[in-house]
């Protein structure tokens, strides 16, 4: 892989060093501090002139200080005549704020879009963006990656695949999510009428479809106050599922998540390493009622054919 260098910030380096692995790199020694007023500090001690160079930086909680650091890395690579740029941001932060939903609303998705490529970014690689027309917002390339696949994959390979299954889409947005996960897994689907009250506020209220006597598995793309997930979970037993799993890319988990997560009678939530599980996260992970499922592999395959000029889409034939 000459010519090709990954950075990491500090939100998720156990996943940056796992990528830089994966793709026969050595993770690049970039110095992050803070001066002592808060401001962040960054020192590149590498030469990366003429390199092709990927910034591994999910920006996850604390978003903004994930976000700032990420701007000042590319900044700095910018300067350092890196041939180019690219940010690979596993979790796309603001990412929700994708339209204006009220009056003098901010559409704060394609902000950050304009604040990546203004600080350097020449190409953008992200992970189950939770609106896909957030692509359309950058004006440089954007490789969206699924992690269906790689979650199909391992769910076949632990618990098998067949009828006895239903993947069930939790609002009808998820409906493409859930009929990918379903098609790999050769299991019938069904879709929980959602309706919101508010931010972070949902109720369910109408499944369609047959979940009686089977193990329902909820697929989604981002589980954070978990209150979705948990009523989800209700409906569906109260709809005869036999036991219910969740299947999710992004774990926030923020706010009384963790403790929803528990009391629920979910067996078990499956989820990436694209956002790293805080310590109390990690005390249900030992438990048993969250499974990890490591994207490194793909972000590292993805890594290599962008190096390389190959196909990106080619990965999900």
């Amino acid at each position: 892989m000459a010519g090709l260098k990954i950075f990491s910030g500090n939100s998720n380096p156990e996943l940056a060093k796992k990528i830089a692995d994966a793709a026969g790199v050595h993770l690049g020694f970039c110095q992050l501090g803070k001066f002592s007023d808060g401001e962040i500090q960054i020192e590149i001690h590498e030469s990366v002139r003429g390199e092709d160079v990927f910034i591994v930086q999910s920006t996850c909680p604390p978003t903004n200080q994930n976000y700032m650091e990420l701007f000042v890395i590319m900044d700095a690579l910018r300067r350092a005549s890196a041939a180019s740029i690219t940010a690979v941001i596993p979790y796309y932060g603001y990412a929700r704020q994708d339209r204006k939903v009220a009056p003098r609303a901010p559409i704060s998705a394609k902000l950050m879009a304009d604040l990546l490529t203004t600080a350097g970014a020449t190409r953008v690689v992200s992970l189950d963006l939770h609106a896909a027309q957030i692509q359309g917002f950058f004006n440089v390339p954007v490789d969206h990656l699924f992690a269906i696949p790689t979650l199909a994959r391992s769910w076949r390979e632990k618990h098998g695949s067949g009828s006895e299954f239903v993947a069930i889409s939790p609002d009808a947005g998820g409906v493409e999510r859930t009929r990918a996960f379903a098609k790999r897994v050769d299991c019938s689907l069904a879709i929980i009428d959602k309706r919101r009250s508010g931010p972070n506020e949902a109720r369910a209220f109408h499944l369609i479809g047959d979940v009686k006597d089977k193990t329902a598995i909820i697929i989604d793309d981002i589980v954070d106050t978990a209150g979705t997930l948990t009523q989800a979970v209700d409906s569906l037993i109260k709809n005869g599922a036999k036991k219910v799993f969740a299947v999710v890319t992004h774990p926030v988990l923020s706010g009384p998540a963790l403790q929803r997560l528990q009391e629920s009678p979910l067996q078990a939530i499956w989820v990436t390493d694209t956002i790293p599980l805080s310590p109390a996260a990690q005390v249900l992970q030992k438990n048993g009622k969250i499974e990890v499922i490591s994207v490194s592999s793909l972000l590292a395959e993805a890594i290599k054919r962008i190096h390389g000029n190959d196909s990106v889409s080619s990965l999900f034939d």
